[in-house]
């Protein structure tokens, strides 16, 4: 009879631990992305800081006509300062892993 307790109890206290364990996993591919892009961030002094076309061009590899391309794409998240265009550390990041799949 203690045997058959004791596994009830251990069955009890594997489902709980189960149990809370799912509450705080992350379930969609966009929370994964999100918390891997806050870890990164957190090592840079400003993730708010602004790349400019040919900051993109270098890090994707790509000629600076494709990068001006890219800019002007409407789910490319770019700011506007008068004529030039930019876009911050922190949206690139995430648009950078949309796109890979991550």
């Amino acid at each position: 009879m203690n045997n058959e307790n004791e596994i009830k109890t251990a069955t009890m206290i594997n489902t709980k631990l189960i149990d809370t364990k799912e509450e705080n996993t992350i379930t969609t591919t966009k929370e994964i992305n999100e918390q891997i892009v806050i870890k990164y961030l957190e090592k840079f002094k400003n993730p708010f800081a602004t790349l400019s076309v040919k900051d993109v061009s270098k890090d994707l590899h790509i000629g600076i006509n494709q990068a001006y391309d890219l800019f002007k794409q409407k789910d490319f998240p770019t700011i506007t300062i008068g004529k030039r265009k930019t876009i911050t550390l922190a949206a690139y990041l995430l648009w950078k892993m949309s796109k890979k799949g991550v």
